[in-house]
């Protein structure tokens, strides 16, 4: 493991190769021991309709967030010399 930045130390340090290698052996591994699911379509349509519906009890908090994040970036995309032409 040759780190490429930071303190030298954990996964984000590593290049992001080296961290595909790994994450592709833990996929495996995971295959082989019958842990990994795979969602069929109709399955992935229920998990995002529960999602959805979680997301939905807190609508007026999302709109709020989504608000102050849409601020900041107008902010920091309307500061001189930042934004590049184009």
């Amino acid at each position: 493991m040759t780190p490429t930045n930071g303190s030298g130390r954990g996964f984000a340090s590593l290049s992001p190769e080296h961290r595909r290698e790994i994450a592709k052996l833990g996929g495996r591994a995971a295959h082989e021991r019958g842990n990994a699911h795979e969602l069929t379509a109709a399955e992935g349509r229920e998990a995002g309709r529960k999602g959805g519906a979680a997301v939905s009890k807190y609508r007026d908090h999302m709109a709020h967030v989504g608000r102050i994040g849409g601020r900041r970036r107008w902010r920091r995309e309307s500061q001189p010399g930042d934004r590049t032409v184009g």
